[in-house]
C-alpha cells in the first residue's frame, strides 16, 4: 500500500542498496582477518563505508551493523540485514552475506555465493559466466578492500563471495530469470542509497532487458504494463520471452532509454510495441511517463475531450465525466460506436513517437481487464503524418 499523505505524515526514509550491504560485509569480514586474536570473534560491529558520489559532492559515509564469523585463519564471513527504508523493495529485510578469503594473487576475485545469480546471456554490463554483482558495487568493494590492504601493508588479494539468504526464491519476484540471470538476485546500486519509490532496481531491469534483447538479435521488443498485456501481445505477435519488457508503470524508463540508445544498437531494432490496460494507455496518451496512481491520475475531462473529437455527443461526454472507471467510460463509447480506445492509442503513439527513433516501427495496443484487445494504433512508417492504422 502506498503511504497516505497528511499534514502529520513523516518524511519517507531512504535505505541502502544491496551493493552497500555487500560492501559493508566485505569490509567487516576482511577487517576481522586483520584483527588481533582478542577481536577476531566479535559478534557484532558497526562498519562505516563511503558511498559513491558525484565529483561535486563531498563523500558520504554511512554505518551498518554487521555480524562477523571467523571461518578459518584466512577466511571470514559477515552478514547484514538490508534496510530499504520506505521503498517497496523485494529485498527489504533480506540477509546479505559475504565470505572473504585471503589469497596470494593480488586484486579482487568476485564469486556468487548461494542466493546471488550468474549471468547467462549477452547484453548485460557483465560477461556471461560472471556473478551478478554489478560494476558500481564491485568498485565500492574494491576501493574499500584496497584501502584496507594498504593500511595493513598486505600484498595479497581477496576472494569475495557475495550471497543472499533465500535469494533464489526472492529472485523469482524480479525480472532476473527473464534477463538470463539465474540462481539468485543481482547485487545492485549506483549511488549506494535507495530512495523511496524510485524503484531503481525495476528501472535498471527494464534497461537491462532492452540491452539483452538487442545483444541476442531480437529486433522487435514489446513493453507491457502487466501480465495480461504481456500474454496478449506475446500471443498476437508470437514473440519469445526475451522480446518482452515488463515496464509496469515506467513507460518513461522504456521510452527515454530507447531515445538515448547509441546508433549501432538503435539500428538493430525494427519494431517497438507498447501494450497496456486501457486506463494506463489513457495516462500515456495524456503525456504521463509514470503511470502509477501515486504520480498520475485518470483524467476524465481529457477522456471526454478525446471522445468528443472521436464523435461523442454532449450527453455521452457528460456520462464519461460522471464515470467511476475508465472501463465504464470505454463501454459507454463502445455502445455508442465511438472508437475511444483507438483514439487513445493514437494519442499514446504520438507521445511515444517523440522518443522512439524514427526508423523503428511503433505500435500501441490497449486491453481490457480480461486481457482482450480493445484498441490499437499501428504505424508502418509509410505515413509521414503518423495517421497509421487503427
Amino acid at each position: 500500500m502506498w503511504p497516505e499523505s497528511s499534514e502529520q505524515a513523516k518524511p519517507l526514509r531512504t535505505g541502502l542498496t544491496t551493493g552497500s550491504c555487500a560492501t559493508a560485509c566485505s569490509l567487516a569480514a576482511a577487517r576481522c582477518l586483520f584483527s588481533t586474536a582478542e577481536r577476531a570473534n566479535e559478534v557484532l560491529e558497526s562498519v562505516s563505508i563511503t558511498l559513491p558520489t558525484k565529483r561535486s559532492l563531498a563523500p558520504k559515509e554511512v554505518s551498518l551493523s554487521v555480524s562477523v564469523e571467523v571461518l578459518s585463519e584466512h577466511s571470514a564471513k559477515a552478514s547484514t540485514i538490508k534496510d530499504a527504508g520506505d521503498d517497496p523493495d523485494v529485498t527489504h529485510g533480506a540477509t546479505i552475506f559475504v565470505e572473504v578469503t585471503l589469497i596470494e594473487t593480488p586484486g579482487i576475485q568476485f564469486k556468487a555465493a548461494k542466493g546471488v545469480g550468474t549471468v547467462t546471456r549477452e547484453g548485460l554490463a557483465l560477461a556471461v559466466g560472471e556473478p551478478a554483482i554489478n560494476p558500481v558495487p564491485r568498485q565500492m568493494i574494491t576501493d574499500h578492500l584496497t584501502k584496507l590492504a594498504q593500511f595493513h601493508d598486505y600484498q595479497g588479494g581477496f576472494e569475495v563471495a557475495v550471497g543472499v539468504e533465500n535469494g533464489e526464491a526472492i529472485a523469482l519476484k524480479t525480472m532476473n530469470p527473464k534477463l538470463g540471470i539465474l540462481g539468485g538476485l543481482s547485487i545492485l546500486g549506483t549511488t549506494g542509497i535507495v530512495r523511496p519509490f524510485s524503484c531503481s532496481a525495476w528501472i535498471a531491469s527494464i534497461h537491462q532487458g532492452i540491452d539483452v534483447a538487442i545483444a541476442n538479435g531480437v529486433d522487435h521488443i514489446a513493453a507491457t504494463t502487466g501480465n495480461s498485456s504481456e500474454q496478449a501481445i506475446k500471443a498476437h505477435y508470437g514473440l519469445g520471452e526475451m522480446a518482452l519488457i515488463e515496464m509496469g508503470d515506467f513507460a518513461g524508463a522504456v521510452l527515454k532509454y530507447l531515445k538515448q540508445l547509441d546508433q549501432t544498437n538503435a539500428e538493430k531494432l525494427t519494431q517497438v510495441t507498447i501494450c497496456g490496460g486501457f486506463g494506463k494507455i489513457t495516462k500515456l496518451a495524456n503525456g504521463h511517463m509514470d503511470l502509477n496512481s501515486r504520480v498520475s491520475s485518470i483524467d476524465f475531462p481529457h477522456i471526454a475531450e478525446v471522445a468528443k473529437r472521436a464523435g461523442a455527443d454532449e450527453a455521452l461526454q457528460q456520462q464519461i465525466l460522471d464515470a467511476n472507471t475508465t472501463i465504464q467510460a470505454l463501454n459507454l463509447c463502445t455502445e455508442a460506436k465511438i472508437p475511444l480506445a483507438d483514439a487513445m492509442c493514437r494519442l499514446a503513439y504520438q507521445k511515444a513517437r517523440h522518443y522512439v527513433p524514427e526508423h523503428i516501427k511503433l505500435d500501441v495496443w490497449a486491453i481490457d481487464r480480461k486481457g482482450n484487445f480493445v484498441g490499437s494504433f499501428l504505424n508502418d512508417l509509410s505515413d509521414e503524418n503518423g495517421e497509421g492504422e487503427a
